[in-house]
């Protein structure tokens, strides 16, 4: 977040005065205190100062990187997950390149009848299938995906700094999101590494951090 020259003043002024009335804080920038409100209300949102009723303003002590910090840290996996992109078992290889291709994915998750996790297709499982004479028609996804345990998971409760850990870590593209079910696990989103570049893009442009 970009401070305007008058925040930057308020934010100085409580630095070496505080606890300080926003009256007195505008009696020091020669404004009226109706003229202050909405520059203290952003630093306040924004979390530079803190205010107590009857007290005054104090500074936080907090360096935008710090808030911003703290910002990300609260940020979980079901405000950010998109629709999962799955197939079944018994798709076919050609298929799932298809639709890989259609739906301008990295990551495929594979389901069972009951929408249950049971295997995850990278671009490399698909491309490594292609390679060689083998009929793509003929050879189905269970044959090539990756199983379980294998599979890293993550879910909506989990903060999103932590999955782009994992992204990072297991070196892949997508984590399916995922609940329990009597069943297994289902699939109920997805986090790639696009994702987690707009959550970033995002936060750094958003006026209200």
């Amino acid at each position: 977040m970009e401070l305007s020259n008058r925040q930057e003043q308020i934010i100085e002024i409580v630095k070496g005065n505080g606890p300080i009335t926003g009256e007195k804080i505008a009696d020091q920038l020669g404004l009226t205190r109706a003229t202050l409100r909405p520059d203290l209300a952003i630093l306040t949102m924004a979390g530079f100062l803190d205010a107590r009723p009857r007290v005054g303003y104090f500074y936080t002590g907090k360096t935008g990187s710090e808030l911003l910090t703290e910002k990300i840290k609260q940020y979980k996996v079901q405000e950010f997950q998109h629709i999962p992109i799955v197939v079944k078992e018994e798709v076919s290889v050609y298929d799932a390149i298809s639709t890989m291709f259609l739906e301008d994915v990295g990551t495929l998750f594979v389901v069972d009848d009951n929408s249950c996790l049971t295997g995850v297709l990278s671009r490399k499982d698909l491309l490594r299938a292609s390679i060689g004479q083998q009929d793509l028609n003929a050879v189905p996804v269970h044959i090539i995906m990756t199983r379980m345990p294998n599979i890293t998971v993550c879910r909506k409760e989990d903060l999103i700094i932590d999955v782009a850990q994992k992204l990072i870590n297991k070196q892949i593209d997508g984590i399916p999101v995922v609940k329990d079910k009597n069943e297994g696990l289902e699939v109920v989103g997805r986090v790639t590494k696009t994702t987690i570049t707009k959550v970033f893009v995002e936060l750094i442009t958003d006026d209200q951090i």
